[in-house]
C-alpha cells in the first residue's frame, strides 16, 4: 500500500529544508501535512500564517506537486512569475517530480492533472458567473449546472488553494460590482434614437447633481433617493421598449458578457435602484472624475457571503493568508465570506525572530482633536532624530491626505530629498511618507523598515462614501458594524503593514492614543503581538538594533 500523501509530503519537505538549510519558519511541516490532508480527504481548511507568502509557500507547493491529481493554485499576480519560473522548478528537481505547471485563466482539458496557477479575480469571476447561471436556471441542480456549463473555465471538484485569502472579501465584492461607464450613455442614445433627448437630459441632470456635491479625496459619492429615482424611471421607460423582444444571446450567458448589450444597459439602469430598494444589500454609487467631467455608475453588493457560500460547494478549498481574524476559528471572517465549519489553524509569529519593539506613548492628543497634528509632527521628528535616520528605511503611515502632505513637507525641510511621498525610489534608505493603500501594494519594493510610524489606526473612514454605505447596510440589518466590519478590516491592515518590520525586529511607533483609551485597544495589542513595549523615547533602543 502506498504511503499516505501526508507522510510523503512530510518526508520530502523535511529533506528539502535540510538540504537548503532553511529553518526560518518553524511551521513548514505542520502546514504541509494539513494541506496534504485537505487534498486527500477533499475537505476545506483555513490557515492563518502570521507571515508573508514567500515564507510559507513551500508548505502548500510541496503537497500540490506531490498530489496525483489536478490542483488549482489561486495567487495574486505579484507571486505568479516567481512561483512559476523559480520556486516551483527548483522544488520539482528536489522532489523528483515532473508535474505540469501552467499559468492560465482556465483548465486546459478534462484530463489535466497538473498545477494550474491563476489570479483571484479570474477564478472568482468564473465561479461567481457559474452561480449566476444557476440562478438563471433554478430547476437544474448545482452539480448538473457545473458539469454542463461550457463557459466554465474550471471544472467542478478540483482542489483549490487560495493564497492571500485575507483579501477574499474585497476581491469578491470587486467581481460582483456592476458598472455603467460613461460611453454606455452614447450606446443607449444610439440604440434608442427616439428617446435620445430623454437620455441626454437624465445624463446632464445626474452630472450636475454629482458635480454640485463637495469634492472628496475618494472621488466617489453615494446616490441619494432623487438620483436613484431618476435612474430607475429612465430604466423602466427603456425596458418597456424591448420587453417583448428576445435577446440575441442565450439567457444563461455570464453577466459580464451581457453588459455591452444596449438592452442590458437599459435594464441595468432600472435594476440599479430597484434591487437597492428591494434587497437593501446593494450600494449604489458613482465614481466622479472632475477633471474629465464624467461619472461612472456602480452597483456593489453590501455583503458577499450569500454569493460566496455557493462557490464553496463547488470544490474543496484551502484558504491561506497572513491574518484573516484574531480568533483561531476565524468566526467573523468566515461569517463575512460565507464559510461554514471547517478545519482552522493559526500559526503565531515566532517571538524569537519576529518580535517588534512597540513604541506606544501615553498622553498624545486623540486624532480627532486640533492638537493632534502638531503632536504628531513633533513625535515623528523626535523619532527620526534619535533613530539615527541616516541609515535604513523609515516609513511614516498617514492616511489623511492634507496631514500626509503637511507631514512630508515638514520632514523634507529637515531631512531633504530622502523624504518621498508615495514614490518608489532607488534610495536604499528612504523616508517614505505614505497612506495605507500605497504601502500595502508596494511594500515589497522597499527594504524592510527599521522604523515604521503609524499616525492613526487604519480604521476605515466614514467620510469615504463606500465605507458609509457599508456601515448603513450593517445598521439596517441591526448588526454590530464596528465589530463585524470596521475593526476586523483595521486589524488585518495593521498586521499586514507591520509584517515587513518583523523581519528585522524593527521599531513600530503607534501614535494613536485610542489604543490606550478605547475598549478595543486590547484587540489592537493582540494583533501587534509579539512585541516589547516602551512608552518613552530611548536612543539605546536603536543601539541594540544596530
Amino acid at each position: 500500500m502506498p504511503p499516505l500523501i501526508e507522510s510523503q509530503v512530510h518526508t520530502s519537505l523535511r529533506a528539502y529544508l535540510r538540504q537548503q538549510g532553511d529553518y526560518s519558519w518553524p511551521h513548514h511541516l505542520t502546514m504541509a501535512r494539513l494541506v496534504a490532508r485537505a487534498l486527500r480527504l477533499g475537505r476545506s481548511a483555513l490557515m492563518q500564517t502570521s507571515t508573508s507568502p514567500p515564507v510559507y509557500a513551500l508548505s502548500y507547493l510541496t503537497p500540490a506537486l506531490l498530489w496525483q491529481g489536478a490542483v488549482v493554485l489561486v495567487i495574486p499576480t505579484l507571486w505568479q512569475e516567481p512561483w512559476g519560473k523559480k520556486v516551483i522548478p527548483q522544488l520539482q528537481v528536489a522532489l523528483g517530480t515532473n508535474k505540469e505547471v501552467l499559468v492560465s485563466d482556465r483548465v486546459p482539458s478534462e484530463d489535466f492533472t497538473g498545477v494550474l496557477i491563476t489570479s483571484p479575480q479570474n477564478w472568482l469571476s468564473d465561479r461567481l458567473n457559474t452561480i449566476t447561471n444557476l440562478a438563471a436556471n433554478p430547476n437544474a441542480s448545482l452539480k448538473a449546472n457545473l458539469g454542463a456549463n461550457p463557459e466554465a473555465k474550471f471544472p467542478p471538484g478540483i482542489p483549490t488553494l487560495i493564497d492571500g485569502a485575507d483579501d477574499l472579501e474585497p476581491w469578491a465584492r470587486e467581481c460582483l460590482t456592476q458598472t455603467m461607464p460613461p460611453e454606455d450613455w452614447d450606446q443607449l442614445m444610439a440604440h434608442y434614437p427616439q428617446q435620445r433627448e430623454i437620455i441626454r437630459d437624465v445624463k446632464i441632470k445626474l452630472t450636475k447633481s454629482f458635480f454640485d456635491r463637495p469634492p472628496n479625496p475618494y472621488g466617489c459619492c453615494l446616490l441619494d433617493t432623487s438620483e436613484q429615482e431618476v435612474i430607475h424611471n429612465l430604466g423602466s421607460k427603456l425596458a418597456d421598449k424591448f420587453v417583448d423582444q428576445p435577446l440575441d444571446q442565450p439567457v444563461d450567458q455570464p453577466v459580464d458578457q451581457l453588459t455591452n448589450k444596449p438592452e442590458f444597459l437599459a435594464s441595468n439602469l432600472g435594476q440599479f435602484s430597484q434591487q437597492l430598494a428591494q434587497a437593501s444589500a446593494q450600494i449604489l454609487w458613482a465614481g466622479v472624475d472632475r477633471q474629465q467631467g464624467y461619472f461612472t455608475l456602480h452597483r456593489t453588493p453590501a455583503e458577499v457571503a450569500t454569493s460566496l457560500s455557493k462557490v464553496w460547494q463547488q470544490q474543496p478549498v484551502v484558504f491561506m493568508g497572513r491574518a484573516m481574524d484574531l480568533a483561531v476559528e476565524a468566526t467573523v471572517y468566515r461569517q463575512n465570506v460565507g464559510l461554514g465549519g471547517l478545519t482552522c489553524l493559526k500559526f503565531p509569529p515566532d517571538p524569537q525572530t519576529e518580535m517588534i519593539q512597540l513604541y506606544l506613548p501615553d498622553r498624545l492628543p486623540l486624532p480627532n482633536t486640533p492638537q493632534f497634528q502638531a503632536a504628531l509632527q513633533q513625535q515623528v521628528m523626535d523619532l527620526l532624530t534619535i533613530s539615527r535616520s541616516d541609515t535604513g528605511c523609515i516609513v511614516i503611515l498617514v492616511e489623511d491626505s492634507p496631514l500626509k502632505q503637511q507631514t512630508a513637507a515638514v520632514m523634507a525641510g529637515e531631512f531633504g530629498s530622502r523624504v518621498q511621498m508615495e514614490v518608489i525610489t532607488p534610495n536604499p534608505a528612504p523616508i517614505l511618507v505614505t497612506g495605507w493603500q500605497f504601502w500595502r501594494e508596494f511594500h515589497h519594493q522597499f527594504p524592510a523598515p527599521k522604523l515604521l510610524i503609524m499616525a492613526t489606526l487604519p480604521i476605515p473612514s466614514l467620510e469615504n462614501p463606500l465605507v458609509a454605505g457599508q456601515v448603513a447596510y450593517y445598521k439596517q440589518q441591526r448588526l454590530d458594524w464596528f465589530r463585524l466590519y470596521l475593526l476586523p478590516t483595521a486589524l488585518r491592515e495593521l498586521q499586514s503593514a507591520i509584517a515587513p518590520a518583523r523581519r528585522h525586529q524593527g521599531v513600530v511607533a503607534m501614535l494613536d492614543s485610542r489604543v490606550n483609551h478605547r475598549s478595543y485597544g486590547q484587540q489592537v495589542l493582540t494583533a501587534l503581538s509579539p512585541f516589547a513595549k516602551i512608552n518613552y523615547l530611548d536612543p539605546r533602543l536603536w543601539e541594540l538594533l544596530s
